[in-house]
């Protein structure tokens, strides 16, 4: 206490005023607990070894300690840590909030007071003493609060690290293939973190954008392990209207891939592809910046990835173009694409590439020329159309839209 209202207090009724308090301790903590049933019938009290609830023996010795510490003329009485700081340690495992204890708290406190101002009346303690007395009250319950706040902190550090780390075992046992016994332990997990097995799934890679930077906040059922490298994202139902938004806004500034919606199962099957677009995405191959969807870049992931078997194929395909020049070769090239591509004739292809009619007749008349009959092939076209439009993903823009002749696998003259 700041003032000296209470050391002015004579010893003798000092003494008298505790003897009292403590000796009315266990039954002023017994009415407190039992307006604590009343008011707080859902609070959980939990016992000790004794069978005696440890908020009853906390609240006792709160009394005690803070008459003890009255009579022995110390300014702040301290708090009694232990049993406090197992109190929120209590909620905090119990996923909790502190309201309820800070509430009970105070039911405590104002029940205490008010005996304890009939106690000063008996003894003839002076008004501004009590008043003292009555500020050192709520200072002391400032400090149960603290040491309740310290326990709640380390239980619900605890409980998130022990909720990580059976996500993570989730996360790892989601991504092999489980059937069986696996399947049950599976089930099991999942009931431990209350996550619901879902019928589809879409797995995702994230790339941090800095070494420290803060999780997605994803939302509630979406599972992600941050502790890899490369982030994992586990995203039951994909198809839910509304997830693919909620996750390009939490995702806002990462880069990565989500890879397709496929039974639950299969998960392992959709991380591959969301790594497979990972790995691309490092080669600048796909765009950086946004967590793209697999499903979106189907094209680039047929092709990409097979590079070695694209350019064989192109060296074999594209033969026809190896005497040419490089600009020659690529026009050609471009136009042949574009053939395969554009249904119909000369005039479709000519606007496609921007052209003159007759320039794309006469082109079209070289390639002929170039691969006689077997441009007429089903099976040769479509092998045409998948080397060429592999090489135009890997090739830069140049003016107009059009792409260098290395774009499309050929050698310059």
């Amino acid at each position: 206490m700041k003032s000296h209202a209470w050391q002015e207090v004579p010893r003798s009724k000092v003494e008298r005023f505790a003897s009292i308090a403590l000796a009315e301790a266990p039954e002023i903590a017994q009415k407190i607990l039992t307006e604590i049933r009343q008011d707080y019938p859902y609070l959980q009290l939990v016992e000790d070894e004794s069978g005696e609830p440890m908020a009853l023996v906390g609240i006792r010795r709160a009394i005690e300690g803070f008459v003890r510490h009255l009579a022995s003329g110390a300014a702040d009485p301290r708090v009694p840590p232990e049993v406090f700081q197992e109190f929120g340690r209590g909620e905090g495992l119990h996923g909790r909030s502190l309201d309820s204890l800070q509430a009970v708290y105070r039911l405590g406190v104002r029940l205490t007071w008010r005996r304890f101002a009939e106690i000063g009346q008996q003894v003839d303690i002076a008004a501004p003493a009590m008043y003292e007395l009555a500020e050192s009250g709520f200072e002391y319950l400032d400090g149960l609060v603290e040491q309740s706040v310290l326990g709640y902190a380390e239980a619900a550090a605890r409980r998130a690290s022990e909720r990580l780390r059976l996500q993570r075992q989730l996360i790892d046992l989601l991504l092999v293939e489980h059937r069986g016994d696996s399947a049950r332990t599976l089930a099991e997990r999942a009931a431990r973190v209350g996550w619901e097995l879902p019928e589809t799934i879409a797995v995702g890679v994230l790339m941090r954008p800095a070494r420290e930077a803060v999780a997605p906040a994803v939302g509630q059922g979406i599972l992600l392990e941050m502790e890899s490298e490369q982030p994992r994202i586990v995203i039951p139902d994909p198809e839910t209207a509304g997830r693919a938004e909620t996750l390009r806004r939490a995702t806002a500034g990462w880069s990565g891939a989500i890879g397709p919606s496929v039974p639950l199962a299969a998960a392992a099957t959709s991380l591959r592809w969301a790594e497979t677009a990972v790995q691309l995405i490092k080669k600048n191959l796909l765009p950086q910046g946004e967590v793209l969807h697999c499903t979106e870049r189907t094209e680039e992931l047929v092709l990409l990835p097979s590079r070695e078997l694209i350019d064989a194929a192109a060296r074999r395909c594209l033969a026809p173009l190896d005497g040419l020049g490089p600009t020659a070769a690529r026009r050609l090239a471009e136009t042949l694409l574009a053939w395969i591509e554009t249904p119909g004739g000369a005039p479709e292809v000519a606007q496609r590439l921007g052209i003159h009619p007759q320039t794309a007749r006469y082109r079209l008349r070289q390639i002929r020329e170039l691969w006689g009959d077997a441009i007429d092939d089903p099976d040769q076209r479509f092998e045409m159309l998948l080397v060429l439009r592999s090489q135009r993903l890997r090739g830069a823009p140049a003016a107009g839209g059009r792409v260098t002749p290395q774009a499309y696998g050929i050698r310059p003259g």
